[in-house]
């Protein structure tokens, strides 16, 4: 069965970085990072799939953040650099199970963490 537990979450400053973390279980086809601020929506981050590692990234994070796997250690992270006040957010891993399609919306990914806290201050 699926189960998504994430880490790494914290308060930093502004240019400093973060590594989030998610450990897997279960098959999954298609990892994902949204994240998620106060009075605004769920919105992904990056995304990887297992099998080949293709992955996207948001604009907003293009140059910033890098998500990558384990397959060994059933993990995906999102490396985030640089990072700026306007990233803070409830960050949470999604997974999708049904296919190996890319998608963006959160819908589509059935799925989800616990979410963990990202604060960056100016």
């Amino acid at each position: 069965q699926v189960q998504l537990v994430e880490s790494g979450g914290g308060l930093v400053q502004a240019g400093d970085s973060l590594r989030l973390s998610c450990v897997t279980s279960g098959r999954t086809y298609v990892m994902a990072w949204f994240r998620q601020a106060p009075g605004r929506e769920r919105a992904i981050v990056a995304r990887i799939t297992w099998s080949s590692g293709i992955t996207y990234h948001a604009d907003s994070v293009k140059g910033r953040f890098t998500i990558s796997r384990d397959n060994a250690k059933n993990t995906v992270y999102l490396q985030m650099n640089s990072l700026k006040p306007e990233d803070t957010a409830v960050y949470y891993c999604a997974a999708r199970a049904s296919t190996n399609q890319l998608f963006t919306a959160k819908e589509r990914y059935e799925y989800w963490g616990q979410g963990t806290q990202v604060t960056v201050s100016s």
